[in-house]
């Protein structure tokens, strides 16, 4: 799943092992999350969206047409 993730990282100036952190998740999970090797829970999507205060669909793009 295509994402923004590390778009909206660099804009609130954060690593990934930050926002794993915030997330409770490894930095390894935020990498594949934002390489689009893993789609993330949907309580993960909520934090995530909760952190960067966006609706889930402006962060995670359904890629499938």
């Amino acid at each position: 799943m295509k994402n923004r993730i590390k778009i909206l990282r660099a804009e609130h100036d954060m690593t990934q092992a930050q926002l794993a952190d915030l997330c409770s998740v490894s930095r390894q999970t935020i990498n594949a999350i934002e390489k689009g090797k893993f789609d993330p829970s949907l309580p993960l999507a909520f934090r995530i969206s909760g952190l960067f205060k966006e609706p889930i669909e402006a962060i995670f793009l359904n890629d499938q047409s």
